[in-house]
């Protein structure tokens, strides 16, 4: 639903391509449903997921207004909303419908947290939603991680990447590994809880892990699942390098006693919304505390074009969020 007397500034794909079709426009200010509330946004990440839904990778209407994460205040809530009111500060996923480049964004109330009270900023708290959580249900729910594990992940000195080092070590993992594209990213991703951090071409002399998480796709992939140790899991999570899909024969997985799954945070948080806010409130308490830390850099909303541009090269390292509150 939608009040159409009231207009708000939004970033749009208007047509599906690379970063410059990205448009500052107006659009109706959203009104929450039940179930929903609105939210006056502060600031939004900027994800990869986003840069799929502009290239028209994702399937979506359009215009289209991306964005899957947002921090902000309670603007509405919908019917059957009892734990949330309005002016809450909140960080929230906007993953299902999306929409979080916008001065407004609705969502489910089961997707969103408080901040209350907790001290983290804004921007901070607009990094959690989508990277952190994925973090610890990917580690947690899918990988099921035990103590004392042997665990590698690719790309770590990117958003996700130096969320799964961190939430690694507070699962209890024994070692964790990281992988990135060129050294210049080594001391960045050492900062992130890893103790060891090497680039990907020396994968084949970093020994056996329990646990792989891969969001690179191509050789990665494949030189991750032969990394793992009997009974060891390969967590795919994306293909940022667009490489070829790397077929893995069932036969070779039960030769090996490996398992290879899949995770995908808007499909999860479709079918499992009440988990996702309970990994969301965990990520939002480990930051509070100091015990998850995520390297943020911001940038006004008008520039959504530069974040995906800066995004796709690859040359990022932790986090990017744009400031809406400032149009």
């Amino acid at each position: 639903m939608s009040n159409g007397s009231r207009q708000m500034k939004a970033v749009t794909i208007p047509e599906f391509g690379d970063a410059e079709v990205l448009r500052v426009a107006t659009a109706p200010v959203p009104e929450p449903g039940p179930g929903q509330v609105a939210i006056d946004v502060a600031y939004a990440g900027a994800n990869f997921a986003e840069v799929l839904y502009r290239r028209g990778v994702v399937d979506v209407p359009l215009p289209f207004v991306p964005g899957i994460e947002v921090s902000g205040r309670i603007r509405a809530v919908g019917e059957d909303v009892e734990d949330l009111t309005v002016g809450q500060p909140v960080a929230a996923l906007s993953i299902v419908d999306s929409g979080g480049y916008a001065e407004v964004v609705v969502t489910s109330a089961d997707l969103v947290v408080p901040l209350d009270g907790l001290g983290i900023g804004m921007d901070v708290a607009a990094a959690l939603p989508s990277n952190s959580t994925t973090a610890f249900l990917v580690l947690d729910r899918v990988a099921r991680i035990e103590p004392g594990e042997r665990v590698l992940v690719h790309a770590a000195a990117g958003g996700v990447g130096s969320q799964l080092g961190q939430a690694a070590r507070l699962l209890g993992a024994g070692h964790v590994v990281g992988t990135v594209g060129s050294a210049a990213k080594i001391e960045t991703a050492k900062r992130f809880g890893y103790h060891e951090v090497i680039t990907r071409d020396r994968i084949a002399d970093a020994g056996e892990f329990d646990v792989v998480v891969d969001m690179v796709g191509g050789p990665a992939r494949r030189a991750g699942l032969d990394r793992l140790a009997p009974m060891g899991r390969l967590v795919v999570m994306g293909n940022a390098s667009g490489a070829e899909d790397i077929g893995i024969p069932a036969n070779e997985l039960w030769f090996t006693n490996r398992t290879v799954s899949g995770f995908n945070l808007a499909a999860f948080a479709a079918a499992f919304p009440e988990e996702t806010r309970r990994a969301l409130r965990r990520a939002v308490a480990a930051a509070a505390t100091g015990d998850l830390r995520t390297r943020v850099e911001t940038l006004p909303l008008e520039q959504a074009a530069e974040a995906h541009r800066r995004i796709e090269s690859g040359t990022t390292t932790g986090k990017l969020v744009l400031d809406v509150a400032a149009l």
